[in-house]
């Protein structure tokens, strides 16, 4: 299970793959797994499409990390289309594929999902879904938080009070949301311990490395972009070689910090890109 990794490594290395919107990609996802295995990640992260739209790619995705690849498979899952059956199925399936990690997230609402299913969801909270796989499957569980404060939370305080709620429910390490300012990150870290949070953390990281990503990931994230980055881009934004290498050289300046500091692991957002995804391991 992954947990045991964080006790047995200094550090922990992990990336993570989507899967396509329809069934005639998925080959591609395979065959961009077939050169992240070189990298010998400690374990592959597979996302879940909002209100579970890609979850049989996820599942077929996450059996041929575990079993082909031979990697540790962290599916991930969340509650907000989920129900007592389906929850059950999907359990069920990992278990069938010999995974036994889940990254246990609440997910983003469906765009065609009604007020009143949303309100009247089952599993309203990540830390349900958490305290239900723990009692019922005995799975490793992870979750997700946020170096700069979950969107829909009030301030970090009510952020970090839900989040240990879930640590309470069973989880057993975390993942952050990518940031590009490590000072964001550290200051988040020290505040977590001071809340008594004590799991391992992996610092999520995603190298930018087009001019297109820039304002998709701030609105997806609402990732904080710092002035020395925002240079960067601007001075290469007419060349995309340069503008792809600076990118990466950001990337690996901002790991190499955060190694220097001694994080428990780096997670890396691979958006399914081995040339990338390898520059930055062969860096490291």
């Amino acid at each position: 299970m992954i947990k045991d990794i964080y006790t047995q490594k200094r550090t922990v290395f992990s990336l993570e793959v989507f899967p396509p919107k329809n069934d005639t990609d998925i080959l591609s996802v395979y065959s961009a797994l077939d050169g992240l295995k070189a990298l010998n990640p400690d374990f592959i992260s597979i996302t879940y499409g909002a209100g579970g739209s890609t979850s049989k790619r996820t599942m077929d995705i996450a059996a041929y990390v575990q079993k082909q690849c031979h990697i540790n498979a962290l599916a991930h899952l969340t509650c907000v289309s989920l129900d007592e059956i389906l929850l059950g199925k999907f359990m069920e399936e990992l278990k069938a594929n010999q995974i036994t990690n889940v990254l246990a997230l609440r997910g983003d609402r469906p765009r065609d999902m009604t007020d009143g299913d949303f309100h009247s969801r089952p599993y309203k909270y990540a830390s349900e879904l958490v305290s239900i796989i723990r009692q019922n499957y005995g799975f490793c569980v992870g979750g997700a938080c946020y170096p700069e404060v979950h969107p829909e939370s009030r301030d970090q305080e009510s952020d970090l009070y839900f989040l240990k709620a879930k640590i309470e429910a069973g989880t057993d390490f975390l993942l952050t949301q990518l940031f590009f300012d490590n000072s964001k990150f550290f200051s988040f870290y020290e505040k977590l311990r001071h809340a008594g949070i004590s799991v391992p953390v992996s610092a999520g990281v995603m190298p930018i490395t087009s001019i297109n990503q820039i304002k998709t990931i701030v609105d997806l994230s609402g990732a904080y972009i710092p002035s020395r980055l925002k240079e960067l881009f601007e001075k290469y934004r007419n060349d995309p070689e340069d503008f792809k290498k600076a990118g990466l050289e950001y990337a690996i300046e901002q790991i190499h910090e955060l190694l220097h500091h001694g994080v428990q692991g780096i997670h890396l957002y691979t958006l399914n890109k081995v040339d990338t995804s390898t520059e930055i391991f062969k860096n490291l």
